[in-house]
């Protein structure tokens, strides 16, 4: 059994603020095995933590967050960028074309970017996967209908802490059920439904800073790209 991180955005993320090495010492000190450093739409940090992530002792997973015309799409086990803005169904295909697998963050929570609210529930039950829980939660009731419905279709369920800040990397580990410490090994076992999720609840201060801080460096990075 591995415990593996799924969810994290780096300094690289518009809402990231911390460089991988940061979020792999995080990794490493709280007993992971795995790390996915899942940057919206921008592979190049990730690519650099899965080639750092020996250094830590863990199994660095190459992957992003994609956005879709519909919402978020977590692309794993991809080395080259997807295509933003494209339809859903275009985005998994885009990830499969090269091996990678796609997991839905956050499916039913539309403030989030969530995918639920602008496809039908059989376009939803064609990703590889589903997160039931994402650590970023309000009332949980989002995590909850995303949990149900997995169940429902026989999907993989992940988790993820959706850590903004490296402090919050594993505060929801997708527990993996595979003694093959690889890339491939840990998606083939995801894809096979042989996971479960352990979670906690991002603190809401750090919540609301992980959101504050996100809207600073969005306004600035818009700013720096018009002078």
């Amino acid at each position: 059994m591995l415990s593996v991180e799924l969810h994290a955005h780096s300094s690289l993320s518009y809402d990231g603020r911390d460089p991988v090495e940061l979020l792999l010492a995080q990794a490493q000190a709280v007993g992971l095995d795995a790390l996915a450093v899942t940057d919206h739409d921008e592979i190049n940090a990730s690519l650099e933590a899965a080639e750092l992530a020996p250094e830590y002792g863990l199994v660095g997973i190459p992957a992003m967050e994609v956005t879709s015309e519909a919402g978020h799409v977590l692309a794993f086990g991809i080395n080259e960028l997807v295509p933003e803005n494209l339809s859903y169904d275009d985005t998994l295909e885009h990830i499969h074309d090269q091996g990678g697998i796609a997991v839905v963050p956050h499916p039913f929570q539309s403030s989030r970017h969530g995918v639920a609210a602008h496809i039908s529930r059989d376009q939803l039950a064609k990703a590889d996967g589903i997160e039931v829980y994402n650590s970023r939660l309000f009332t949980g009731r989002a995590n909850r209908k995303a949990e149900r419905f997995a169940t429902t279709r026989d999907l993989p369920m992940t988790a993820g802490s959706d850590a903004h800040i490296g402090e919050m990397v594993g505060q929801a580990v997708t527990e993996v059920g595979t003694d093959d410490r690889s890339v491939q090994g840990i998606l083939d076992a995801i894809v096979d439904g042989r996971t479960s999720v352990v979670g906690r609840r991002t603190p809401w201060r750090i919540s609301f800073r992980q959101f504050g801080g996100g809207v600073k460096r969005r306004i600035k990075r818009t700013v720096s790209d018009l002078v």
